[in-house]
């Protein structure tokens, strides 16, 4: 299979007005300094990198501004040169930034965040992933404090509540599946960002009649998920349907308002040779295929439900089994 074509395609590739359906990746790494991570990607791209401000560089492409940074706001905004610091603390800036820089770049992650890219221009990211690992990158397994995630933020076909609810009980289905296959390495294992959802929350959205209203959907999640720290965060797409409604809930000026979810659960494992971008995306490629089957997702649905009732096959077989079978069973995987 060759890399142009090793990124699979959802049926929905446009949304309700058209136009093509676009996802934002983010990648988060070691094993390179910054200077170097920007002179890869950027001459990946044939492009010239602009430095926006300490530790965040833009790179324009074809497919739109790459943003590369150091995934720490303190370190990025330290400035040693400012004059309301004392003398005695300005004078040894330069030598102090460089053991800064030195430290930093070994334990705070470098990340890579892409502009929305069509979905067919995602195998981008696989030939982007190859480079960078050539390169010396390093992902969650290298060190015990290495948590780095592969955060994929797609967005959905419309923003009506019985699409969004399709999407997140697809989600809740697969969870345990998905982070059996891409949820590896110990150090985010002990991570709190990257949590289920709520079970009372899970029940509730898997109720053979649960069809809320846009108001009822927010509400519902948030009353046992007011948190970005899940799988899959839910709060920049509550952000851009009600951003008052969410604030009653959550106030976090992370949160980014943007019509997508926000998928957060895979590793970056980029160091692996066998390890894919495509693998990830693909699996998400599932999701969405089950999202946009109406009868295999109430099937599914069903199967879960099941699963909650106390049986001698429930005791003697997981979920994530369950769910494999099925899978497999319908040809998915």
């Amino acid at each position: 299979m060759t890399q142009a074509s090793s990124c699979k395609m959802p049926d929905v590739l446009k949304t309700q007005q058209g136009q093509d359906r676009r996802v934002g990746v983010e990648i988060e790494l070691s094993g390179m300094s910054y200077d170097a991570l920007v002179s890869r990607v950027s001459g990946f791209f044939g492009a010239k990198p602009r430095l926006v401000s300490r530790y965040v560089t833009e790179i324009d492409t074809a497919f739109g501004t790459f943003t590369i940074e150091l995934d720490s706001d303190p370190i990025k905004e330290l400035d040693l040169a400012d004059d309301r610091l004392p003398d005695s603390i300005r004078d040894i800036g330069g030598q102090a930034m460089e053991v800064i820089d030195a430290a930093a770049e070994r334990i705070v992650p470098l990340e890579i965040i892409s502009p929305p890219l069509a979905f067919s221009q995602v195998h981008e990211m696989e030939r982007l992933v190859e480079e960078l690992r050539l390169g010396g990158a390093l992902g969650s397994r290298e060190a015990i404090y290495y948590a780095f995630g592969l955060q994929l933020n797609p967005e959905l076909p419309d923003l009506a509540p019985s699409t969004v609810v399709r999407y997140l009980q697809a989600f809740a289905a697969l969870y345990e599946w998905l982070k059996a296959r891409h949820q590896l390495d110990i150090s985010r294992k002990f991570t709190t960002y990257i949590e289920p959802w709520h079970t009372r929350y899970t029940d509730r959205l898997m109720e053979d009649d649960y069809a809320p209203d846009q108001t009822q959907l927010m509400r519902d999640y948030l009353e046992f998920n007011p948190t970005r720290n899940r799988a899959l965060d839910l709060l920049p797409l509550f952000a851009y349907l009600n951003a008052s409604l969410l604030g009653d809930y959550v106030q976090d000026p992370r949160i980014k308002s943007r019509p997508t979810l926000h998928y957060r659960l895979p590793d970056c494992d980029i160091d692996n040779a066998s390890w894919r971008f495509s693998s990830v995306w693909n699996d998400w490629v599932v999701l969405e295929q089950i999202a946009s089957n109406a009868p295999e997702l109430e099937e599914l649905r069903a199967l879960y439900r099941e699963r909650r009732k106390l049986s001698i096959h429930n005791l003697t077989h997981s979920w994530q089994e369950t769910v494999s079978q099925w899978l497999h069973s319908k040809g998915y995987v």
